[in-house]
């Protein structure tokens, strides 16, 4: 990177601005070490005024982004900066806990954080000419973005769920490319890697493209929801993004009410009977899903979902037991038993009897 200062862009002539914008852009496209923060210390505070008088021409100018010419200077200089390699935990995947152990930030970040906020700038801005933009937003770039969320650094990552959703919806084109890419990221993380930083970020976006699916839902939507989403309980992970699978699943059902049968009968499925903590989160879920169920739906998953909710209350783990019990304080969800209790009571009569007499701890048994 040159270690030439240029003037800012504001104080030159208007016909000059144009082309010493282009220049900064240019110029920005080197990367800087950040290995070591003594080395290159001059070449990065170069680099970084240079961008902050970028984002601060963008911002402040009205109708920029009608100057097509700009375009592509910006997405090569973004491109430089943020495709990389990322720096990932190289601790064995038993020893790494997203929720216990630190991220590693980005040392980068404050170059980085710019060149974000310029792509976010450029995504967002209304007088953007969307037909020429698309030559350059293509499938390979957001691909791209798309396999940075598995960056540690959650600074990254929320600007990259901003911007794929605010591409979302600009480019219909790219819509279907994105919800496919993300899928294959949910299916390499649960049947092959089971690690990824992301999935938390994804499914946020997801939950605002699906709140806007019309209905009757498409086949494959519908597949989605059965071959990615309800997989994504199994793993070790689920911690880290449970809320938001969660509402992602409960978007579907109050679509659909008819869905629940497939989301009760897949999460029963893959119940995790050794591990409390997730079988909490199952049965949160469950109650979620129950409250948008119909009666007519609610018949055909009495069986298997009652004999769960019986081991449940059975259960010696307390948290386990007292949340299944929590289900008869839900006043829908009791009067769905009401209606079938010929077909409930037999499945829970015996758990509840067993709870009662012999369970541990009063505050279950109570």
């Amino acid at each position: 990177m040159s270690r030439q200062q240029h003037p800012l862009i504001e104080d030159v002539e208007e016909s000059r601005r144009i082309p010493l914008l282009l220049t900064k852009l240019k110029q920005c496209e080197a990367r800087c070490d950040f290995s070591n923060p003594r080395v290159d210390f001059v070449r990065k505070e170069i680099k970084r005024k240079a961008l902050v008088d970028i984002i601060d021409y963008l911002n402040n100018t009205p109708g920029v982004f009608q100057h097509t010419s700009i375009y592509g200077p910006i997405m090569r200089m973004v491109a430089a900066n943020l495709f990389r390699a990322l720096q990932l935990n190289t601790a064995g995947d038993d020893l790494y806990d997203p929720e216990e152990d630190e991220a590693r930030l980005e040392p980068a970040w404050p170059h980085l954080q710019i060149v974000y906020e310029i792509l976010r700038r450029f995504v967002v801005a209304t007088d953007t000419d969307t037909k020429v933009a698309r030559k350059y937003l293509d499938q390979v770039f957001v691909l791209g973005l798309l396999d940075l969320f598995n960056s540690e650094d959650p600074r990254e990552r929320e600007y990259l769920k901003t911007i794929i959703h605010r591409i979302y919806g600009k480019i219909m084109s790219l819509r279907a490319f994105i919800r496919t890419n993300i899928q294959n990221t949910f299916h390499y993380y649960v049947y092959e890697h089971q690690h990824h930083n992301g999935i938390a970020e994804m499914l946020e976006i997801l939950g605002s493209i699906i709140n806007g699916f019309a209905t009757p839902l498409k086949d494959d939507h519908r597949a989605f929801l059965i071959k990615s989403l309800i997989p994504l309980h199994t793993p070790k992970g689920l911690p880290t993004y449970h809320v938001q699978l969660s509402f992602c699943v409960t978007q579907f059902v109050e679509k659909e009410p008819e869905l629940a049968v497939d989301v009760v009968l897949g999460l029963v499925k893959i119940w995790p009977i050794t591990h409390s903590r997730k079988e909490v989160m199952f049965l949160n879920e469950l109650e979620e899903v129950l409250e948008l169920t119909r009666p007519e739906e609610f018949e055909l998953i009495i069986d298997p979902l009652f004999r769960y909710l019986a081991r449940c209350i059975n259960s010696s783990h307390f948290q386990v037991a007292e949340r299944a019990l929590f289900f008869w304080n839900n006043e829908y969800i009791v009067h769905l038993i009401l209606h079938f209790r010929e077909l409930v009571l037999p499945l829970v009569f015996e758990s509840l009897q067993s709870n009662v007499q012999h369970h541990w701890n009063q505050n279950v048994v109570s």
